[in-house]
Protein backbone atom coordinates (compact mmCIF):
# COMPACT_ATOMS: atom_id res chain seq x y z
CA UNK A 1 0.00 0.00 0.00
CA UNK A 2 1.34 3.67 -0.92
CA UNK A 3 -1.76 5.48 0.85
CA UNK A 4 -0.55 7.83 3.64
CA UNK A 5 -1.59 10.90 5.53
CA UNK A 6 1.06 12.95 5.95
CA UNK A 7 1.33 15.87 9.06
CA UNK A 8 3.89 18.03 8.82
CA UNK A 9 5.77 20.67 11.36
CA UNK A 10 3.78 20.27 14.41
CA UNK A 11 5.38 22.38 16.91
CA UNK A 12 5.34 21.89 20.62
CA UNK A 13 7.48 22.79 23.64
CA UNK A 14 8.66 20.17 25.72
CA UNK A 15 11.24 19.71 28.66
CA UNK A 16 13.27 16.44 27.18
CA UNK A 17 16.78 15.43 27.25
CA UNK A 18 20.14 14.37 28.78
CA UNK A 19 21.72 17.50 29.82
CA UNK A 20 19.60 18.89 33.82
CA UNK A 21 19.39 22.25 31.68
CA UNK A 22 17.13 20.39 29.28
CA UNK A 23 15.14 19.45 32.46
CA UNK A 24 14.33 22.58 33.58
CA UNK A 25 13.89 24.90 30.44
CA UNK A 26 11.62 24.18 27.84
CA UNK A 27 12.44 24.45 24.39
CA UNK A 28 10.95 23.67 21.01
CA UNK A 29 10.42 20.22 19.10
CA UNK A 30 8.81 20.03 16.26
CA UNK A 31 6.92 16.40 14.72
CA UNK A 32 6.49 14.58 11.12
CA UNK A 33 4.00 11.74 11.09
CA UNK A 34 3.33 9.71 8.16
CA UNK A 35 0.37 7.17 8.76
CA UNK A 36 -0.27 4.98 6.35
CA UNK A 37 -3.75 3.61 6.39
CA UNK A 38 -5.67 2.78 3.13
CA UNK A 39 -7.80 6.22 1.67
CA UNK A 40 -9.75 4.37 -0.77
CA UNK A 41 -13.29 4.61 1.05
CA UNK A 42 -12.91 8.15 2.36
CA UNK A 43 -11.65 9.01 -0.76
CA UNK A 44 -14.49 8.30 -2.12
CA UNK A 45 -17.32 9.00 1.06
CA UNK A 46 -15.99 12.00 1.69
CA UNK A 47 -16.62 11.69 5.14
CA UNK A 48 -14.30 12.06 8.26
CA UNK A 49 -15.86 9.04 9.77
CA UNK A 50 -14.17 7.01 6.98
CA UNK A 51 -10.84 7.90 7.70
CA UNK A 52 -8.34 8.85 10.44
CA UNK A 53 -8.70 12.27 12.48
CA UNK A 54 -5.72 13.85 12.47
CA UNK A 55 -7.08 16.92 14.81
CA UNK A 56 -6.92 13.61 17.38
CA UNK A 57 -3.84 12.57 15.90
CA UNK A 58 -1.72 16.03 16.83
CA UNK A 59 -3.38 16.30 19.93
CA UNK A 60 -2.14 13.18 21.44
CA UNK A 61 1.44 13.68 19.75
CA UNK A 62 1.26 17.25 21.27
CA UNK A 63 0.64 15.64 24.91
CA UNK A 64 3.17 13.39 24.99
CA UNK A 65 5.83 16.07 23.69
CA UNK A 66 4.33 18.20 26.37
CA UNK A 67 4.11 15.75 28.78
CA UNK A 68 6.61 13.74 30.65
CA UNK A 69 10.39 13.75 30.61
CA UNK A 70 12.60 11.48 28.01
CA UNK A 71 16.25 11.86 27.99
CA UNK A 72 16.43 10.79 24.73
CA UNK A 73 14.72 11.65 20.86
CA UNK A 74 14.68 7.77 20.36
CA UNK A 75 12.54 7.36 23.80
CA UNK A 76 10.49 10.65 22.49
CA UNK A 77 9.94 9.30 19.24
CA UNK A 78 8.50 5.50 20.49
CA UNK A 79 6.06 7.37 22.99
CA UNK A 80 4.81 9.37 19.96
CA UNK A 81 4.17 6.76 17.45
CA UNK A 82 2.48 4.93 20.30
CA UNK A 83 0.52 7.26 21.22
CA UNK A 84 -0.41 8.42 17.46
CA UNK A 85 -1.65 5.07 16.13
CA UNK A 86 -3.80 4.90 19.56
CA UNK A 87 -5.28 8.08 18.58
CA UNK A 88 -6.16 6.98 15.22
CA UNK A 89 -8.24 4.09 16.14
CA UNK A 90 -4.85 1.75 15.76
CA UNK A 91 -5.99 -1.60 13.82
CA UNK A 92 -9.56 -0.56 14.49
CA UNK A 93 -8.94 2.17 12.19
CA UNK A 94 -6.88 0.69 9.58
CA UNK A 95 -3.46 2.16 10.03
CA UNK A 96 -0.85 -0.52 9.11
CA UNK A 97 2.30 1.65 10.42
CA UNK A 98 3.36 4.92 11.36
CA UNK A 99 6.39 7.10 10.62
CA UNK A 100 8.10 9.45 13.56
CA UNK A 101 10.40 12.22 12.50
CA UNK A 102 10.93 14.23 15.96
CA UNK A 103 13.54 17.56 15.88
CA UNK A 104 14.83 19.20 18.61
CA UNK A 105 14.88 22.67 17.50
CA UNK A 106 17.95 24.34 19.99
CA UNK A 107 19.95 21.31 20.90
CA UNK A 108 22.71 22.10 23.20
CA UNK A 109 25.81 21.64 21.22
CA UNK A 110 28.89 24.05 20.70
CA UNK A 111 28.24 24.81 16.87
CA UNK A 112 25.61 26.33 14.80
CA UNK A 113 23.12 23.04 13.75
CA UNK A 114 19.74 23.54 12.92
CA UNK A 115 18.30 20.51 14.39
CA UNK A 116 18.60 17.19 15.55
CA UNK A 117 16.34 14.60 15.39
CA UNK A 118 15.65 11.13 14.49
CA UNK A 119 13.04 8.76 12.36
CA UNK A 120 11.54 5.83 13.53
CA UNK A 121 8.85 3.02 11.37
CA UNK A 122 6.86 1.36 13.35
CA UNK A 123 4.50 -1.25 11.80
CA UNK A 124 0.89 -2.03 13.83
CA UNK A 125 1.89 -5.33 15.18
CA UNK A 126 5.22 -3.26 17.37
CA UNK A 127 2.19 -0.89 18.32
CA UNK A 128 -0.01 -3.01 19.38
CA UNK A 129 2.41 -5.34 21.66
CA UNK A 130 1.09 -4.99 25.30
CA UNK A 131 4.60 -5.30 26.51
CA UNK A 132 5.63 -2.54 28.85
CA UNK A 133 8.24 -0.20 27.79
CA UNK A 134 12.28 -0.66 28.01
CA UNK A 135 13.00 1.72 30.84
CA UNK A 136 16.85 0.85 30.75
CA UNK A 137 18.81 -1.72 29.15
CA UNK A 138 20.95 -4.40 31.19
CA UNK A 139 24.58 -3.95 31.55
Amino acid sequence: MTDSIELRGLRVVGRHGVLAEEHQRAQPFEVDLDLEVDLHRPGRSDALADTVDYGSVTAAVADVVAGEHCQLLERLAERIAVAAWRSSGGDGGGVRSVTVTVRKLRPPVPHDLASAGVRIHRQSRELSSDEPPVTSLPA
